[in-house]
């Protein structure tokens, strides 16, 4: 049969609803917390023999108006809601199910490096660092490796130092991967790195099976640099048009805050350790 994600993720986001956030009497004790089957079913008008079918994977194939109705039950949001329409199969022409590349074009690295004042670098679906300008790889030093942003945050030591908004940051990351199995579910690398986090970390595993879905857009991120000490930063992530699945991701402080001062400090501080030494001239 293989892997029901479509039951999956409706068990868990059933789960996470209490029938006063939706407006439902809360009749009788409850044996688990959140909706029952049989409101969900009732709140999206379908079948609720048909809705057990789809939680247990023996209907797979929902029409688009049910994917609409339930998204509407579940209280889904954007991002929740793109991620059920490709676990349930319905978005053949989306961009966001073509082949991911791991590849970074020249003119994607040159554009970065053209970024000397701003952290700038290029991710995987899975959240590996494709590619990094040079502040970004300052940013990032504290990690060895510095190579995918999830292991980062919840298998290397530095990681809990170094964002100082840890659970903030974990369940973000989390929720970005959560999404990348609605446009791969069957990606190799994925199913690896979820199993190594899974074991390596016991909040990742609790996270992992809440099913939250987010992608990446704008936000604002707090961090502890060892040499520059707390910096404040806000991202923007851009899809790569000419390479499914890539995206361009650049933080950025308030001009003339102490943020982007101590930006341009890291960035001179890296400068200096990876300078090369002085030929001699005997």
């Amino acid at each position: 049969m293989g892997d029901n994600h479509l039951g999956d993720f409706l068990r868990a986001r059933r789960a996470g609803l209490r029938p006063e956030t939706v407006g439902m009497a809360s009749h009788g004790a409850r044996r688990v917390a959140g909706l029952r089957r049989e409101e969900v079913a009732v709140l999206a008008g379908v079948n609720a023999d048909y809705y057990a079918r789809l939680e247990q994977g023996r209907e797979r194939n929902p029409s688009p108006q049910v994917i609409d109705a339930l998204s509407r039950a579940l209280r889904l949001g954007t991002d929740a809601r793109a991620h059920l329409y490709r676990l349930a199969g319905a978005t053949p022409d989306d961009r966001s199910s073509a082949p991911a590349t791991e590849q970074v074009s020249p003119a994607l690295r040159q554009l970065m490096d053209g970024y000397p004042n701003t952290p700038a670098f290029v991710m995987s679906r899975t959240l590996d660092l494709l590619a990094a300008n040079a502040l970004a790889e300052a940013l990032y030093a504290p990690f060895d490796p510095a190579d995918n942003l999830a292991r980062m945050t919840f298998l290397d030591p530095a990681g809990r130092t170094f964002h100082m908004d840890w659970d903030r940051t974990a369940r973000a990351t989390v929720a970005n991967l959560r999404e990348a199995t609605g446009s791969d579910p069957d990606n190799p690398r994925l199913r690896r790195l979820v199993r190594t986090l899974s074991e390596g970390n016991a909040d990742f595993d609790r996270l992992w099976n809440t099913h939250i879905v987010r992608g990446k857009t704008r936000d604002a991120k707090r961090f502890l640099h060892p040499d520059v000490g707390p910096l404040s930063l806000t991202y923007q992530a851009f899809d790569v048009r000419d390479a499914p699945g890539q995206q361009l991701v650049i933080y950025h402080a308030e001009p003339g805050s102490p943020s982007a001062q101590s930006l341009g400090l890291l960035g001179s501080v890296h400068a200096t350790r990876h300078r090369p030494a002085p030929r001699s001239h005997h």
